[in-house]
Formats: structure tokens, sequence, C-alpha cells
């Protein structure tokens, strides 16, 4: 069994092993031209698979990079993304346990199965992530924790769609039909359906948490405001009682209590605090305050 690793997809020892194995010019196009989704692909005599395993960039930004796959009978071809050194620590581990007589089906399995246990601890710093976000949500309703959420939104559609298509991949694995597959590896391929399956369910009920924290963010700006426009009523109406008796002494026209009594802004501050001292205790009474 021979393991071909190319590094580079624009490289001539592609187009040899292409004619060498008789690979089809579209699927040779596609190790070329990267995005592109999760499929498994029959070919004449192999079977060509595009993983798509994710990374987290200098930003802490997800994205997702392609592994192409070329299995056949006696041979296995990857063709990871250039510039990718986690992809090619992964590449370098499986291959320090190959031996030219390892089943190319076990080396296959092998790489499917790594790329989609990887998947979990993406899912577990996500939630982690999550569940800061609702505490802040809650005690520090900023700006700047709504652009986190939003962002870790983006994030779990991302992640959804491209567990949708691993589901589909890995589903079409348990019933293709390939001679190169052997009765005893159909235990392996379901367990690998259920770890996708099951890292999907995380991201849906994730999803959930998100659309929730989102509803407590906007429940705490809400709550923000009612008390800001509390507290501006009550002050307001406790400078009412002295803004009318201010007004009213403030009009130039005779005849007012104790205007022309050298005491009068003494008489006229003392009704000022008294009025207001009854007011806070009209609303102290009620609860209002």
């Amino acid at each position: 069994m021979e393991w071909h690793n190319i590094l580079d997809p624009a490289s001539a020892e592609l187009d040899q092993l292409a004619e060498r194995y008789h690979l089809h010019p579209l699927h040779i196009e596609d190790c070329r031209q990267r995005n592109q989704r999760a499929k498994i692909e029959e070919g004449q005599g192999y079977l060509f698979t595009v993983l798509k395993p994710v990374r987290i960039d200098d930003q802490s930004n997800f994205d997702a990079i392609d592994l192409d796959i070329f299995l056949g009978a006696d041979y296995v071809i990857t063709v990871p993304e250039v510039d990718c050194p986690q992809m090619r620590e992964l590449l370098e581990r499986i291959q320090k346990t190959f031996t030219p007589d390892s089943k190319p089906e076990r080396i296959f399995y092998r790489l499917v199965d790594e790329v989609v246990d990887a998947y979990l601890p993406l899912l577990d710093k996500l939630n982690e992530e999550i569940d800061k976000l609702e505490d802040e949500a809650l005690e520090v309703p900023t700006p700047e924790v709504l652009a986190s959420i939003f962002s870790t939104k983006r994030t779990l559609i991302f992640l959804r769609g491209v567990l949708v298509n691993t589901r589909d991949l890995t589903a079409q694995l348990q019933r293709i039909e390939f001679p190169g597959f052997s009765h005893e590896m159909a235990p392996f391929f379901r367990d690998i359906y259920d770890h996708v399956a099951r890292n999907l369910d995380m991201v849906e009920i994730m999803r959930d948490i998100l659309a929730g924290t989102l509803d407590v963010y906007l429940s705490s700006i809400a709550n923000r405001t009612n008390q800001v426009m509390k507290v501006l009523t009550v002050l307001g109406t406790v400078a009412l009682p002295s803004l009318v008796v201010s007004g009213f002494y403030g009009m130039n026209v005779k005849g007012l209590p104790v205007a022309e009594s050298p005491y009068g802004i003494l008489v006229v501050l003392a009704a000022m605090v008294v009025m207001t001292a009854v007011l806070l205790w009209i609303l102290k009474r009620y609860d209002w305050l």
C-alpha cells in the first residue's frame, strides 16, 4: 500500500498520480480550487473525499480548510490545503503509524475520525465563550458584548454548515458500496456518524442558548433604561415644588406674601425645603423611590 501526501496541489506530482491511477480531472480541479463543501464521490476504482477541518486563526476566527483524499484499493492520496500547520501535524501523526502493510481503509478511517474528533475541542471553547457572554449580558450589557454575541452567532452558523455536510458525508459512507471497504469497517463508520450527529446537536443547543443570551442582553438594556428614567422622573418630581415657588417669586409683580419682608428669602427657602421633604415622604410612603 502506498501513501502519497501532496503538499502542493499545483505540483506536477499530482498530475502524474492522476495519470497513474486514472483520477477524474474534475476531482483534480477540486483539489486545486479550494472552498469545496464536504463530500464523497465515487470514481473509477477509487473514492474521492473532501473533508473540512476547522482551525482558529490569529484573530481567534474560525476558518475551514480542505483535506482531499483519494482512496484506492492499494493506495491513499492526501492533498491538504497549503500553509496549514495544524493539518500537516495531523498527517504527520498518522503517518508515524503507517506501514506498507497498512490497509488503505484503516488510513482513511483514521483521517476522517481525526478530523471529526477535532471539532469537539472547538465546540467546548465556544460553549465556554457563550457562558461568559451570558454573565456579561446580565451584569455589564455593553455594545462590545452585543458585538461578541453576533460574532459567536455567525461562528455557530458557519460550524452548522460544515457539520451538516460532514454528517451527510458520513451517512453516505455507511451506504456506499466500495470494494476497498470490508464489513468490519461498518461499526467504525457508524461511530464517526454518531460523533458528527452529537456535535451537530451541541451546535443547535448552543444556538438556542445564544438566542437566550441575546434576550437577556436586551432585557438588561431595557431594565437599565427604565432605572435611568425612574431616577430622572423622581429628580424632576422632587424639584417641581421648588420650581413652582421660585417661579412665583421670580415674577415682577407686587403683593406676594413676605415679598417685602427682610426675611422673605429665608421664608421662601424654608417653604421649598418643607414642600420637598413632604413630597419625598409621599414618594417613600408609596414605595415609589
